[in-house]
């Protein structure tokens, strides 16, 4: 889909839930829900949105749209490095399973089963976020030492793989060092995991300069098939799954703006909540205002990139 095709097939109101697909479900995530299909597995984006690992009682419209599609472009762009989880002749196939339910073909995606790799991929450029905080407290990312006098938003030297635990829902991820990531998949597995994320973390980092974005940290997930052979899986440098910031005004020191759930983040953390189930509900502004920050970072990269 164009950037146009994209915009006007946003809904109006959020599509919190798939509709009455007749084929069974075998997986709910926290956006994502998973069908069985046989052979193959049919993924599709929901509006509903997280932030510290809570679903929020109320969803961004097309959203769970604008996350497949930044997928689907990210996909193309990266099969020089790795294959991903899409089955051949996609769009086709995709269009076939869902012929009677065409409204959530962009919400969609037909992927082949593979077994997940038991680690989220992280990689980070800049220092943000949790990363900060760890650094703030120990000078180092998770046993990976760093230069003193780092500030937040500073620009590693380098950037850094720091993996973490793939939790199950309600649970949070938790970060690991090199030899624990290596504990849980094997060390040749775990290598192999680290230099693909770099390479498709500096990809990203090209994309996004020439965009005008500056790309802050992601996280990736693999996938294994029967014969052993590695698969990019779930998503790919959405704003779900990263953080972007505008390269305009960009300077370390302080917090920068995002076009990521960050917005949310922030207006959560003015509340009275401990950051468990339920989730407060969100003002219609806050909603509305995520969602234009996913276009923005979807419009830059389509468009200018």
């Amino acid at each position: 889909m164009t950037f146009d095709e994209i915009c006007n097939a946003l809904p109006t109101q959020a599509r919190r839930e798939v509709a009455d697909l007749p084929y069974p479900k075998i997986a709910t995530g926290k956006v994502r829900e998973i069908f069985d299909l046989g052979d193959r597995l049919l993924i599709v984006a929901t509006d509903r949105l997280s932030a510290f690992d809570v679903v929020m009682p109320d969803g961004v419209p097309g959203k769970g749209l604008l996350l497949t599609q930044i997928s689907l472009w990210w996909f193309e762009r990266t099969a020089s490095i790795i294959e991903n989880h899409l089955v051949p002749n996609h769009d086709a196939e995709l269009s076939k399973v869902l012929a009677e339910f065409p409204e959530w073909i962009p919400y969609a995606m037909l992927v082949r089963k593979l077994a997940p790799v038991k680690l989220e991929a992280v990689v980070r450029g800049y220092l943000a976020g949790s990363g900060y905080k760890e650094y703030k407290q120990t000078g180092e990312l998770w046993g990976r030492p760093l230069p003193e006098g780092l500030e937040e938003s500073s620009l590693l030297p380098e950037p850094l793989f720091t993996p973490t635990t793939k939790a199950e829902v309600g649970d949070k991820d938790l970060p690991v060092t090199d030899a624990e990531g290596a504990a849980v998949i094997g060390a040749e597995r775990y290598e192999q995991v680290k230099a693909v994320a770099l390479k498709l973390f500096e990809l990203g980092t090209e994309y996004a300069s020439k965009a005008g974005l500056i790309l802050a940290d992601t996280k990736f997930e693999f996938g294994i098939d029967a014969e052993g052979k590695l698969y990019l899986i779930d998503e790919a440098l959405t704003p779900d799954s990263s953080r972007y910031w505008p390269q305009n005004g960009y300077e370390a020191g302080k917090p920068q703006p995002a076009f990521d759930k960050q917005y949310v983040r922030d207006y959560l953390e003015t509340l009275d909540w401990n950051k468990t189930p339920p989730g407060p509900s969100l003002p219609e502004a806050v909603i509305l205002q995520t969602r234009e920050k996913y276009l923005a970072a979807l419009k830059a990269l389509m468009i200018d990139s």
